[in-house]
């Protein structure tokens, strides 16, 4: 009997949507409905052949909780436009100074989300906000 990645990771099932206070350190194959509370642009270099790289950092959430996204690209970041909500499908947990922020790379997808319900963000629970900190364990199996 095999066993999906995705069940295996977060105890989701693929294309499960997960609320924000679920998310943890390492997780990936996240899927969730988000709304863009503010957006704050921490990069923005041009690369010697011209090109530019911009990271746009944004609140999003849901009724349980809040965590920083960050948008890494042209698409990414045209889609996380305060007020919007967003779906974000096979996010991952990104590790910054020990602290959580959710992203998408070249496998996941970031769609806006038309009709359905108003996404009403808790504010009091930002993830982002715990500090992890790396233990290096001294037990070998």
């Amino acid at each position: 009997r095999s066993t999906s990645l995705f069940a295996m990771v977060g105890n989701t099932t693929p294309g499960e949507v997960v609320p924000v206070d679920s998310l943890r350190p390492g997780t990936t194959g996240l899927n969730l409905v988000v709304k863009v509370l503010d957006a704050k642009e921490v990069m923005n270099k041009k690369r010697p052949d011209g090109s530019s790289v911009r990271i746009v950092e944004c609140t999003v959430g849901d009724a349980s909780g809040v965590i920083l996204f960050s948008a890494k690209n042209k698409q990414q970041v045209e889609t996380m436009k305060v007020g919007t909500t967003v779906r974000v499908h096979n996010g991952k947990i990104d590790m910054i100074r020990g602290t959580m922020r959710l992203a998408v790379d070249q496998w996941g997808l970031l769609k806006e989300e038309s009709g359905g319900e108003e996404v009403l963000p808790n504010r009091d629970n930002n993830l982002s906000l715990v500090e992890y900190e790396l233990v290096a364990s001294t037990d070998l199996f």
